[in-house]
């Protein structure tokens, strides 16, 4: 059973930084992709950022790109999103999903396999 579970949203200020975790679990990683979105009320899920279990390639949204950067160990099938610079309009719930682990150069596609979501507030 594939299961994925976020941690590491929170309140922060403007300008501050988090940590996102996704512990994953129930498939062979190395074959995947997992990927972070958010999601706003009133608003689509947007692909954030999402990363290949199979060789490291990276995909980042634009308004993320030089603040956000995305990591995976793969012994610990956890996938990183460090968050700085944050800005108010970053406020989302966290969702981190798996993903399509190809054509990452210019889109993140996910699977319909999902974690449960953790709040990101940034304050101004």
């Amino acid at each position: 059973e594939v299961q994925l579970v976020e941690s590491g949203g929170g309140l922060v200020q403007a300008g501050g930084s988090l940590r996102l975790s996704c512990a994953a679990s129930g498939f062979t990683f190395a074959r995947y992709a997992i990927g972070w979105f958010r999601q706003v009320p009133g608003k689509e899920r947007e692909a954030i950022s999402c990363i290949s279990g199979k060789d490291g390639t990276t995909y980042y949204t634009d308004s993320v790109k030089g603040r956000f950067t995305i990591s995976s160990d793969n012994a610990k099938n956890t996938v990183y999103l460090e968050m700085g610079s944050l800005k108010p309009e970053d406020t989302a719930v966290y969702f981190c999903a798996l993903a399509v682990p190809y054509g990452l150069a210019i889109q993140c596609i996910p699977y319909d396999y999902w974690g449960q979501g953790t709040q990101v507030t940034v304050s101004s």
